[in-house]
């Protein structure tokens, strides 16, 4: 008799285990993207930010005098960091800095000074500085091209004697590269 209580009571507790897991998710709640599942894509998690990518480019932009944003990563939250753009910022002077911008509450957690040699081999810091369209405007462009995505990450690479952007657009169901050359015009149409 007693077996058979202690089988009822487990079948019981597995069924509604089983009735949990299969009932839908709420619905209209976006976890904070530091939450977001550690098994979903950069993309994916980035789509949930509370903060976009022009507000935290503009963020690291104003901390400091005529520095201009020139490369943004978007990284999943780990154990020592929640979800950020991590956002290269040049300076007139060549001074390059890379600023930490939390993704759900837009402020500053971490800066680095870091040598310009590292990352641009063959960028100079007057290429940002007389670069026609930033960063930013080139964000705007590629969101618009990519049929009103959120531009999560950006990279600058060299285009003859000026800079060309590329832009990663999170879309609904993938993410979408959009190149912006330094006149503002999308490269490869």
């Amino acid at each position: 008799m007693l077996t058979r209580l202690a089988t009822a009571a487990g079948l019981l507790a597995l069924s509604t285990g089983l009735a949990l897991a299969q009932a839908p998710a709420a619905t209209g709640t976006t976890p904070p993207a530091s939450q977001a599942s550690s098994d979903m894509k950069e993309w994916q998690i980035a789509k949930t930010a509370k903060v976009g990518l022009a507000q935290a480019l503009a963020t690291a932009e104003s901390q400091g005098d005529k520095g201009r944003a020139i490369d943004a990563d978007f990284e999943k939250a780990d154990g020592k960091n929640p979800a950020h753009y991590s956002i290269k910022v040049v300076y007139p002077d060549g001074k390059l800095v890379e600023y930490g911008i939390n993704a759900d509450t837009g402020e500053v957690y971490k800066n680095e000074n870091q040598p310009i040699e590292r990352y641009f081999t063959r960028l100079k810091t007057a290429d940002f500085q007389n670069a026609k369209t930033s960063l930013k405007d080139a964000l705007a462009i590629a969101e618009q091209k990519a049929g009103g995505g959120k531009a999560y990450e950006a990279e600058v690479e060299r285009d003859g004697n000026s800079v060309q952007y590329e832009i990663s657009v999170a879309l609904n169901d993938r993410s979408q590269e959009v190149k912006v050359g330094p006149d503002g015009k999308v490269v490869g149409d």
